[in-house]
């Protein structure tokens, strides 16, 4: 290549470097990324403290990454580009046999963070041991894909340690409290027990997981022909395929209603407006159609049912739950629902206030060890 040819190419690289940035920065900046379904982040504020910190460069990095000019395309051009090369992992997120898109969680389980997180719940169980005494307190931790999919995985697939994370959890507990979702699910390995392009389980794996949970606290456990199993789309893309930015297979949601449809009651977030059920169907016409329940996370939900029973129950979860507690239905007059990540109040006013007779921890493991929220415990 001649000097003139050379600094062509240099010319035509430093145009199309600094002509994307500055559309990038010229055009409205995205709020949130429908195909991600996260806020994104914005232009940071240039001020004399985060030059000298270091924080703007950081932050004005993130920026242009969020809001770089056709940046869906781009990411789904790169894997794309991957997967031609035969690759079979991308972002940490393995490319999987029967189509499923499974994500690595590596590094999830070691951190100060995830022993904290297991400290923490042991000492919450410790301060309310009177007011949840045994047979009335449980922990259901819902292992991920990545270890319950192994046999999916290919075959160069990095370790793991959620089932030692999981040791770790279960002789840190105490005895009662701990419930085996794990070896449950490995039971029906035979069914699709997780979405193929979400990182949620499906409702049918949840359904296997409460019976087994339902005979430990001593509530009727129904067979699956009490329910009406309706699906209620089949064009479902989640988030793990969105962080891909391809389009590769969709997934089915089910929804289990129980026979007679039971009667119900759901206030959100402090709010005095009244819904009858925890199902938004609109969702079903966005991106995001695993808000179907109970319309997205949700700080606070209160629901009051009909059952003739006397157990009210305090759930602690994240969004595995969803599809869980509609089972609990029948067997609770009252269920509250906290979700940390987004509960800005005192959990221990709340417990104060509530009467509850139950309490149940549900997280899946990933999000348990990697939650920074959960001090909240303890408050």
């Amino acid at each position: 290549m001649g000097k003139r040819e050379a600094w062509n190419t240099i010319l035509v690289f430093c145009i199309l470097t600094f002509g994307f940035t500055a559309a990038t920065i010229i055009k409205p900046s995205d709020d949130f990324s429908e195909t991600e379904n996260r806020s994104l982040a914005q232009m940071p504020k240039l001020t004399g403290k985060n030059i000298l910190d270091g924080t703007f460069e950081s932050d004005y990095e993130s920026y242009l990454t969020d809001q770089f000019i056709l940046r869906d395309a781009w990411i789904g051009l790169k894997t794309d580009v991957e997967r031609l090369a035969m690759k079979k992992e991308s972002k940490d997120i393995y490319f999987a046999d029967d189509d499923y898109l499974i994500e690595k969680h590596t590094g999830s389980f070691t951190t100060t963070q995830a022993e904290r997180n297991i400290q923490s719940l042991a000492q919450f169980f410790d301060m309310y041991q009177d007011t949840f005494p045994k047979g009335h307190r449980s922990v259901l931790l819902i292992p991920n894909a990545v270890d319950i999919l192994r046999d999916k995985l290919p075959p160069f697939a990095a370790p793991y340690n959620e089932e030692d994370y999981l040791a770790k959890a279960k002789a840190t507990l105490a005895d009662d409290l701990w419930v085996d979702a794990g070896s449950v699910l490995r039971q029906h390995t035979d069914t699709q027990l997780y979405y193929r392009t979400d990182h949620h389980w499906t409702t049918e794996a949840a359904f296997y997981v409460y019976q087994n949970w339902a005979a430990a606290q001593k509530l009727p456990v129904r067979d699956a022909d009490h329910y009406e199993i309706r699906t209620v789309t089949d064009a479902f893309e989640g988030t793990i395929q969105s962080k891909l930015g391809i389009h590769t297979v969709t997934d089915s949601i089910d929804l289990y209603l129980a026979e007679g449809d039971p009667f119900y009651t759901v206030q959100k977030n402090g709010s005095e407006e009244v819904d009858y059920s925890i199902y938004d169907y609109s969702a079903l016409d966005t991106k995001d159609k695993y808000a179907v329940f109970f319309g997205g996370n949700q700080a606070l939900v209160k629901i009051s049912t009909r059952a003739k029973a006397d157990r009210r129950f305090l759930v602690i979860q994240d969004s595995y739950a969803h599809c869980f507690l509609p089972f609990l239905f029948e067997d609770a007059s009252e269920i509250d629902v906290v979700d940390l990540r987004y509960y800005n109040q005192k959990l221990s006013d709340l417990i104060a206030e509530g009467n509850y007779t139950d309490v149940l921890f549900l997280y899946n493991v990933a999000g348990f060890a990697e939650d920074t929220s959960l001090a909240k415990l303890l408050g």
